[in-house]
C-alpha cells in the first residue's frame, strides 16, 4: 500500500512531516527537523517506533511504502542547495524574487504558479531520463 506524507516547512524554520489525513494506516506519524533528510530521519524512526509497539502488542504490522509530497516552499528550500534560484527561474519562468518570497514564507504560490513549477520541473526530469552520455 502506498502512503502519502506531506513535506512542509514551518514559519519557525523547521521542516515537517505528516500523513495525509485519507492513508488507510491505523495510526499517524509525523517527523520534525532543520532539514528535509533530518526530518525525513526523525519520520523514519516514529515508522520504527511503531513497528516495535505493534510487536510488543503481537499485532501485525501494515506493510506500507511512503510517496513524499512537498509543498512549493519545502520543495524550493530543499533544492536550492542543487539547483540555484537563478537556474529556477530559467527552469519555471518565475522569478528568483518571487521564488525568494516562497522560500522565505513571505508569499504563497497560487495554485496556478504551483503547477507552473511541478509541470516544468516534471518536463525536466523527463529530460534528464532521456541524457546519455557518450
Amino acid at each position: 500500500m502506498i502512503v502519502k506524507a506531506f513535506i512542509e516547512i514551518g514559519k519557525d524554520g523547521l521542516f515537517g512531516i505528516y500523513l495525509a489525513e485519507d492513508n488507510k494506516l491505523p495510526f499517524g506519524l509525523m517527523g520534525t527537523g532543520d532539514t528535509v533528510a533530518a526530518a525525513k530521519e526523525d519520520f523514519d524512526i516514529a515508522v520504527e517506533e511503531m513497528k516495535q509497539m505493534y510487536e510488543e502488542e503481537k499485532r501485525k504490522f501494515p506493510l506500507f511504502t511512503v510517496e513524499f509530497a512537498y509543498d512549493v516552499a519545502s520543495f524550493l528550500q530543499y533544492y536550492n542547495q542543487f539547483m540555484s534560484l537563478a537556474g529556477m527561474q530559467r527552469l519555471t519562468g518565475v522569478s528568483q524574487g518571487q521564488l525568494s518570497h516562497y522560500i522565505n514564507g513571505y508569499r504563497k504560490p497560487s495554485a496556478k504558479t504551483a503547477h507552473k513549477i511541478q509541470s516544468k520541473i516534471h518536463a525536466f526530469g523527463k529530460e534528464l531520463q532521456q541524457l546519455h552520455f557518450v
